[in-house]
Parts: C-alpha cells; sequence; structure tokens
C-alpha cells in the first residue's frame, strides 16, 4: 500500500541441479561368432530440454502488491522457456537495500531488484548498478518515450546513466468523503487550491465544547504531505547549484505554518500518528470510510483498500497562486553488477514484461499504484474500468504535473531533520519558522560536510 510493508526477513535461494546415472556391466557372450558381431546400434536417446536459466528478484511489497506481482510473475515464466524468475520478498525498502549492500560485497546479489529512487542512485553512482543503456539501445522493441517522464527522470545520474526502469509510481491524492461533501454543499470541483480545501474543512469540521468530533480534514501525517504543498508554493529543497538546503525559505514556512494553524488553532484537521507500523495509515482511512472525517490526504496505492460509494478522489490543488506540483515518486528496477551477462538480459525481459502496458494495466487495477507506460490508458481492460471508475485515473493525471523525487545528498539526514520539524510542527504545535529553522541548520551541517568531502 505505502512505501514498503512485507512479509519476510530473508531467505536463500540454491539452485541444485543434480545429473547422472550408473551404468550396468556390459554382459560377455560364450558364442566367439556372436562376440565378433558388430554390436547393435542403441536407439538416439532424445535430447534434454535446456533449462531455464534462474533469475533471482527482491523485492518489497504488501500483500496485495505481493499476490498481485507473484501472478504476473508466473505469467512471465509460463510465456517463454529461457528464464524463469523466482522472488524473495523483504520487510521493506530499506532492508532490501541493507541486505543488497552486502549481498554485492559478498558477491551474491540477485540479479533483479526493486529499489527506492534514494537507493538506487546511491548505487548507481558507485557503479554498483547496471547502466542500462546498452540493453536498452540493442533492443528495438524497448519503447523508452512510452515511460511517463516524471518518473524516468529520476532514473538517470549526472553523466547519462541509466540505473533502473520505472515499476511503478506512486502519489498522494485526496480522497474526500462524499457524504460530508454533500451535507456541506462542497462541490469537489471547486477546489483548485489548498486554501479552497482549507474552507471546506472548515465547513465540515464539527467543534462541541472546544474538541472536535468531525474533522474537516485529515492531512496524513508524516513528512511527504508537508512537503507536497510547500512543492506546490514553488519551495525547493536545494538550491539550484545544490550548496545550500533552503528549507527554512518563505514558501516552505507559509505552507507548513498554514498546516499548524488548521491542525492546533481551529481545530478543522486532524491527524493520527503513533501505534505499530501503518497503524496511522489505516486509522485515518477508517475515519473518512466510517464517516468520521470530511477527507484526507493519502497515496495512489490506497485505491485497493478503499470503497469508493462512499469515497471519491481528486488532485492536489496548488498552494495560493502556484501551480500543483506534488511528489511523482517511481520505485526502480535494477540490475545489480555482475559478469553473467545473460542473466542481466534475463532481467531485462522481465523488466520489459512487468513494464508493458498490459502488465501495468493489472497491476495498477490491482494496486491503485501508478503505471508507467502511458499506453496503459488504451489497455481495453483498463480503459473499461476507467470509464465506470474514474478515480483511479486521478494518480495518472497528477503525475502528469508532478515533481519528479529528488535524492538527498547528505544520505538522508536533511530529509531526517524535515521529519522532526514535520512533529514539531504537527504534533507538539511549534512555529513553522522555528521548525524548520532548526532543520535547515542541521541539514546544512550535513550538506557542509559532504561537499567538503568531495
Amino acid at each position: 500500500m505505502k512505501f514498503g510493508t512485507a512479509l519476510v526477513s530473508s531467505l536463500i535461494l540454491f539452485l541444485l541441479i543434480v545429473s547422472g546415472c550408473s551404468a550396468a556391466p556390459a554382459a560377455t557372450s560364450p558364442d566367439p561368432v556372436a562376440a565378433q558381431a558388430p554390436a547393435a546400434t542403441a536407439p538416439a536417446q532424445p535430447a534434454e530440454p535446456q533449462k531455464a536459466l534462474e533469475i533471482s528478484f527482491w523485492y518489497a511489497g504488501g500483500k496485495t502488491a505481493v499476490d498481485v506481482l507473484a501472478g504476473i510473475i508466473d505469467e512471465f515464466n509460463q510465456s517463454q522457456n529461457a528464464f524463469h524468475v523466482s522472488a524473495v520478498t523483504q520487510a521493506d525498502y530499506t532492508e532490501t537495500y541493507q541486505k543488497l549492500q552486502a549481498a554485492i560485497a559478498g558477491g551474491n546479489a540477485p540479479d533483479l531488484v526493486l529499489l527506492n529512487p534514494d537507493s538506487a542512485q546511491n548505487l548507481g553512482a558507485k557503479s554498483l548498478i547496471e547502466d542500462l543503456r546498452p540493453l536498452m539501445d540493442s533492443d528495438p522493441s524497448f519503447a523508452k518515450d512510452d515511460y511517463v517522464e516524471a518518473f524516468t527522470k529520476s532514473a538517470k545520474l549526472g553523466n547519462g546513466v541509466i540505473y533502473g526502469i520505472p515499476a511503478y509510481g506512486t502519489t498522494q491524492v485526496l480522497y474526500y468523503n462524499i457524504a460530508a461533501f454533500e451535507r456541506s454543499n462542497i462541490d469537489p470541483s471547486s477546489i483548485k487550491t489548498w486554501q479552497d480545501l482549507g474552507e471546506a474543512a472548515r465547513k465540515m469540521a464539527v467543534i462541541e465544547n472546544g474538541e472536535t468530533v468531525f474533522y474537516g480534514w485529515e492531512p496524513m501525517y508524516g513528512l511527504v504531505n508537508l512537503i507536497d504543498a510547500s512543492l506546490s508554493n514553488g519551495a525547493k529543497l536545494f538550491s539550484d547549484d545544490g550548496t545550500k538546503v533552503l528549507v527554512n525559505s518563505p514558501e516552505w514556512v507559509e505552507v507548513w505554518e498554514q498546516f499548524r494553524v488548521w491542525i492546533h488553532d481551529e481545530k478543522i484537521m486532524g491527524i493520527h500518528y503513533g501505534g505499530q507500523g501503518w497503524e496511522y495509515w489505516y486509522k485515518t482511512i477508517d475515519d473518512v470510510i466510517q464517516d468520521k472525517a470530511g477527507g484526507y490526504t493519502g497515496s495512489a496505492g490506497d485505491q485497493a483498500d478503499l470503497d469508493f460509494s462512499k469515497v471519491a478522489a481528486l488532485e492536489q490543488p496548488g498552494f495560493g497562486s502556484n501551480p500543483s506540483a506534488p511528489l511523482a515518486e517511481g520505485l526502480f528496477l535494477a540490475i545489480p553488477n555482475r559478469d553473467k551477462r545473460e542473466l542481466a538480459q534475463g532481467a531485462f525481459e522481465f523488466m520489459k514484461f512487468f513494464t508493458s502496458p498490459e502488465s501495468q494495466a493489472k497491476w495498477t487495477l490491482g494496486t491503485g499504484y501508478v503505471a508507467v507506460r502511458k499506453s496503459t490508458l488504451e489497455v481495453p481492460e483498463f480503459k473499461a474500468y476507467a470509464a465506470e471508475n474514474p478515480q483511479i485515473l486521478v494518480p495518472l493525471q497528477q503525475v502528469q504535473h508532478g515533481t519528479p523525487s529528488s535524492v538527498d545528498p547528505t544520505g538522508g539526514l536533511v530529509l531526517y531533520a524535515l521529519n522532526v520539524a514535520a512533529d514539531k510542527v504537527e504534533i507538539e504545535n511549534i512555529s513553522a519558522q522555528e521548525a524548520l529553522d532548526e532543520a535547515q541548520a542541521a541539514g546544512q551541517e550535513a550538506l557542509d560536510e559532504i561537499l567538503a568531502g568531495q
């Protein structure tokens, strides 16, 4: 559903090939004539079928995603005889990255892996995963122009290296409670800005004796929602030359302070936080489905879990006069560096199969995640579903004007500082200026150390 829940901690795949037979001793003949006769020609033995090359694939995902992916893997294995993909699930993307680094160092990396952008770029910059350009350029069937640009931009390094193919995308959209909007006479098409959404939340919120019993909106707890709205206010994480952390600029402060006011001063918006794993996420969804809130901001992948007789979807709006520009994050299929070229070719064949318009349609319809191929819209099954369920198109439309995810050159320290600041604003009711000033100072110190070491 989100970026990484999974099933097992580690599995080791062994391919054991056992062959051979024992021959009985030749019989001797008492007849010398028979002994001198030429031996009968043995019937020709049929050639043994060529064994498919095993392609080991590491990935993380929630139960729904795992089930859908397993079906696509089975289809690939049955579609040809040259390669057989065997999948091993990991707990999450962080565990995948950590185990992959150890496996690469030990010379036993998998043949294919699913990575988030930060992990893929870090490994790509160290030449620890394949540059896919040779495989792409030698394959006339590879339709690189059909991939959504917001995702492919994040798969390139400055020197032109392409380290991954986007497997699927995600972005956060608005899911609103249809009945709550109708009760307050709110036209969904009127939500053009975050300020419009704030006004709608103000109309829907019910406050009794100073306590909110019905929240007009529940922005999902955490950093992504605040980053999205800031990007839609023209904010940037880093200066264009990459030397300055900009997270306390007016564009950031204005957005974060507005959310603080909505949550703490007006109490028209609320968040769930804490608990085990994704507990806060499911509580947020439950509030909207159970008619306890007017709507929430959630992942495209939530669509597999939502009841669209009760909710509908909208794209995230811009902030003020600025255009909408929320994150459009892709997850990438990458090939760890290794000498066995035939296995790299097999991994690439599966990449193409998984990102074919037909497979992407199955993936999107099954999980809600965003398809990475533009032509997915023309797949008959997808087209028919979208005609009856227009919410499936909202994430696809949003990523067309989304902001490609950028890599934190400090290895995540700037984003960690921002996460701390988000808790201070959303939970502790600390002013956005104070929280973001502290985040900028911590982030700038980390960035300066990185730049000094280059």
